[in-house]
């Protein structure tokens, strides 16, 4: 645990009540209107409530019967406010829950039900009052009353569903968090010396957890494995492989690292060990995904360079003048073909130079009108960069982020310098 807060999801939503047959308030000064309408309603098995005035209703709204209301039909002619003015603060007051309301009215000019309409009325029934054009307007706002109970019933499952999804994704990014401190930890140091040699490596992911891998360890016969991988896609399922990589390259027990084909043998040429993690994925591994790598050996007391590179970037030689040249011949990526062959290349290091491996998230790296770094831009960075590894991952990173700006990195951003200070052996 890293000693965080614990994260707390919201409450899951209520569902809304049930709403049971709608309450009919009925508002109008004239008893006799009042008892006619209720009889009507009545007879449709409606409960009706009815008052004579405005206030009252209003009133009704602050207590606990007025959250049953479904549908009211009001008077138009009150002696305090009159039928919109009613309207307009029974929507206000009764704002939680939608209420179908009817104004009665004796009155056709069109700038006064326009007047209802913007104080928030449904609908109009005509004084005097007609009672099957009543039942018709009512059966009309049972239905919308229905149409929005089960409106309010779909929202809380659609609540419901995406805190159920936020839950699942809040689990899943805890995981994602552990899993990164985990891929982390597969990772050799950032910082190492081998000899008169001083590494730094640096992986900057895009994601939770990332698809590049950078790594070395000491072949023990006087020579250091450096490599870099790039898996194919993003995601967990390439997390996953670039994990399974690093068991197998990694050195904290030679006899199961993938550069040995037993216990006690030597190291193979760089192009077998890819030859042989390319059959092992074709055959034991049931995935679409692959991966470009460069591996190359370096040998501390001559300088010379042993490398496979598998459709992954050139590698960079840093000379000690400044001077920045390409290495490597290509090749195909590993775990996409079968039987693919693997081509050996050679370099040599001098005192004083550097050798970079990279993933293809600094050579792509776009600025806002996405225009790439690519290799040149690259090889400019490192020449700036100076011999100091440290010094120059930093240069290279603040180059990458001035040219992506604004947009930023899209892609996981990893390198890999290896500065040769003078050769074990003493060769110049």
């Amino acid at each position: 645990m890293d000693g965080s807060a614990p994260h707390i999801l919201p409450a899951p939503p209520v569902p809304p009540p049930p709403a049971g047959r709608p309450v009919v308030l009925v508002v109008d000064e004239s008893a006799a209107q009042r008892a006619l309408i209720a009889r009507v309603l009545a007879r449709m098995e409606l409960e009706v409530i009815d008052v004579a005035c405005p206030e009252r209703a209003l009133e009704m709204c602050r207590e606990d019967g007025g959250r049953r209301i479904g549908m009211v039909i009001s008077g138009w002619q009150f002696r305090g406010m009159d039928g919109p003015e009613f309207c307009a603060a029974f929507r206000e007051a009764h704002a939680e829950r939608y209420t179908y309301f009817v104004l009665m009215t004796a009155q056709s000019e069109r700038d006064a039900k326009a007047r209802g309409l913007e104080a928030g009325a449904d609908d109009f029934v005509t004084r005097p009052v007609d009672m099957a054009e009543l039942r018709a307007r009512v059966r009309a706002g049972l239905r919308m009353l229905a149409m929005q109970e089960d409106l309010l019933h779909r929202n809380h499952e659609v609540a419901a569903t995406l805190h159920d999804l936020q839950t699942i994704q809040d689990a899943t990014n805890r995981d994602l968090v552990e899993a990164r401190r985990l891929q982390r930890g597969l990772m050799p140091a950032e910082r190492a010396r081998y000899g008169p040699a001083i590494l730094r490596q640096c992986l900057i992911t895009q994601g939770q957890v990332g698809g590049d891998l950078l790594g070395h360890f000491d072949l023990g016969d006087g020579r250091v494995a450096l490599y870099s991988i790039d898996v194919s896609g993003h995601g967990i399922a390439s997390a996953l492989l670039t994990g399974r990589l690093a068991g197998l390259f990694s050195n904290w027990r030679t006899h199961a690292n993938v550069t040995r084909p037993g216990p006690d043998a030597p190291p193979d040429p760089p192009e077998c060990v890819l030859g042989r993690v390319n059959d092992l994925m074709l055959e034991a591994m049931d995935t679409d995904i692959y991966f470009t790598c460069v591996l190359a050996y370096v040998d501390l007391a001559t300088g010379a360079v042993e490398m496979c590179q598998a459709g992954h970037p050139h590698p960079l030689m840093r000379r000690a003048d400044g001077r920045v040249e390409t290495l490597g011949d290509g090749g195909p990526p590993v775990g996409l073909l079968p039987g693919a062959a693997f081509e050996r290349s050679h370099a040599r290091m001098r005192p004083g130079d550097t050798l970079m491996l990279y993933s293809d998230g600094l050579t792509e790296c776009a600025d806002s009108w996405g225009d790439m770094l690519e290799e040149e831009g690259l090889k400019a960075l490192v020449g700036d960069g100076g011999p100091d590894p440290d010094q120059a991952v930093d240069a290279i990173e603040a180059g990458l982020r001035r040219h992506a700006g604004i947009v930023g990195f899209e892609d996981d951003v990893s390198m890999l310098l290896f500065h040769l200070e003078a050769l074990s052996g003493g060769a110049g």
